[in-house]
């Protein structure tokens, strides 16, 4: 028994009493206190103290005497190596496997992550607070980033949860078009040295839903070992059959009012993957000048960041007119030349043609404010089927627009003497023609910006193809409105204005894409008497 000697001050003749105190083995020993022997009583937390090292102490001498107290003989030295003797495991050390094992099952089975609601069934006085996740692709397994943002998204679910509020953390994956259908078809060509064409559309969406299987059950083990309070009762997938019936409903929906419409315009075509691309899915990559880049479906590199210098001659003189571009392939689809109205070189050419040194074809000289007199020669090709800028200058000129390319990156037969070439390889050809023909002039280094496809690294074309377009302004400027009026923050201030800058000069957005695995446009192509609808 410990006693508080604190408030015990013993009269200053009175002889010192006899007590009883415990001492580190725990058996009583009488302590004589007094004047003399005692100046000062200890305190409760010293006594403390003394009481926990007493455990600590009878502890080790538990654990010694069980292990042997007398020490083995020092081995004698030999050259031999010894054998690694493995620790004794410290049964006091955190073990976080043996700790978290099955708590997460209890909490689960416990209901603690489902929403409380009052009881009238209804959200609870304090309010609700949901967040679906931004849910993660079945691409593959998480990453530190996924850790870090459900940490933090789990941080606010729990709070608000202790807060009272009827709180919901819906978890669920997205099927990941694009993204997935490309992981597995590259797999798909390492280990079977096959394309999606070479075993036919069922075999690889069953492929690619046996990798959806093995993934999404990976992330939900990750996800419960990271602790997230999900409610896995309301788990969703963006490829489930009630998600794709609204992703059909509301398409017909925003068709039938306008906002959905198709539109033969210019999309962002990978060849390697074989379809249209969204301008998310596409990286500048910048260039400071000649450069060697390796391209899906080529064997050597190709030369970019340069800017090629050349001659068409002038319809029934014998003069020339020279241009330069960075993609002299394609001056097979060329249907006109501008220059700028006060660019006093060319001002003899407007209204005369161009004569295509390849093909049976006339090009219009015409002037455009829009053209730079001091890049390049100052006079553009204009190519209306295979470049942004051209395809407003063909609309505003009325130029004729010509496709040259097939689907897969080869000439078709517009492209005359060239056709069936590869895309790289005809830009070789071409330029070797012009040699041939005295018209190629030079080539020198030009600082540009190359668009490459996120998913595959292949150069991107620009391709006319009739496709499914939303009108995005109209969908913008209340999202617009939300942040200017505070109904919606953003921070830092930074991003906010990138989110401005980006919606006030949104586009329309192509929603086309030539996959096999994800939702399918609900619309469809009749065939009548030979005729397609």
């Amino acid at each position: 028994m410990t006693s508080n000697l604190a408030d015990q001050t013993p009269a200053p003749q009175q002889a010192a009493a006899p007590v009883a105190l415990t001492n580190e083995n725990g058996t009583a020993k009488n302590v004589a206190i007094g004047t003399q022997e005692v100046q000062k009583g200890k305190s409760e937390r010293e006594l403390e103290r003394e009481r926990k090292k007493a455990e600590k102490m009878k502890k080790f001498a538990e654990k010694k005497a069980k292990s042997g107290s007398a020490a083995p003989a020092p081995a004698p030295k030999t050259s031999e190596k010894k054998p690694k003797v493995e620790k004794e495991k410290n049964v006091d050390a955190y073990d976080p496997l043996t700790i978290e094992s099955g708590r997460y099952e209890w909490w689960e089975a416990q209901g603690f992550f489902k929403p409380e609601f009052g009881p009238d069934g209804k959200v609870k006085p304090e309010g609700k607070f949901v967040i679906p996740i931004p849910p993660p692709n079945v691409t593959g397994d998480l990453h530190m980033g996924h850790a870090l943002t459900n940490a933090l998204q789990d941080t606010m679910i729990r709070w608000q949860r202790m807060k009272g509020k009827t709180v919901l953390w819906l978890p669920g994956y997205d099927h990941a078009g694009i993204s997935t259908q490309s992981v597995v078809e590259k797999i798909l060509w390492k280990t079977e040295g096959k394309t999606r064409h070479d075993v036919g559309r069922d075999v690889m969406t069953n492929m690619i839903w046996d990798w959806t299987h093995k993934y999404h059950d990976s992330i939900t083990s990750t996800l419960k070992r990271l602790g997230g309070s999900f409610d896995w009762t309301r788990e969703a997938f963006t490829m489930d059959e009630n998600l794709s019936a609204a992703v059909t409903e509301t398409f017909v929906r925003l068709h039938e009012e306008g906002t959905i419409y198709r539109a033969n315009r210019l999309v962002n075509w990978c060849v390697a993957l074989n379809t249209s691309l969204s301008n998310l899915e596409v990286e500048n990559k910048d260039l400071e000048g000649r450069t060697l880049l390796d391209v899906p479906g080529y064997q050597r590199k190709v030369e970019f960041g340069v800017l090629t210098h050349f001659l068409y001659p002038i319809e029934g003189t014998d003069e020339t007119i020279q241009v330069a571009t960075t993609r002299p392939e394609t001056m097979l689809g060329d249907t006109g030349i501008a220059v700028h109205p006060d660019d006093k070189r060319y001002q003899k050419y407007l209204g005369k043609f161009a004569k295509h040194p390849f093909l049976e074809r006339l090009l219009p000289i015409f002037a455009d404010v829009n053209v730079d007199p001091e890049f390049g020669t100052g006079a553009v090709k204009i190519t209306p089927a295979h470049d942004f800028n051209d395809f407003i200058r063909g609309k505003d000129n009325n130029l004729e627009f010509i496709s040259i390319m097939n689907d897969d990156g080869t000439f078709n037969a517009n492209a005359g003497p060239f056709a069936g070439e590869k895309r790289f390889d005809a830009r070789y050809k071409v330029i070797e023609a012009l040699k041939e023909k005295g018209l190629y002039v030079k080539w020198e280094n030009n600082p540009m910006k190359v668009p490459v496809c996120v998913k595959s690294n292949d150069i991107i074309e620009p391709i006319l193809k009739p496709q499914w377009w939303m009108r995005m302004k109209d969908l913008a400027e209340p999202a617009i409105k939300a942040v200017e009026n505070g109904e919606i923050i953003i921070r830092p201030e930074t991003a906010e204005k990138s989110y401005f800058r980006w919606m006030n000069s949104i586009n329309d957005w192509c929603l086309s894409r030539q996959l096999w695995w994800g939702h399918q446009a609900p619309a469809y192509f009749v065939q009548i008497e030979g005729g397609a609808w």
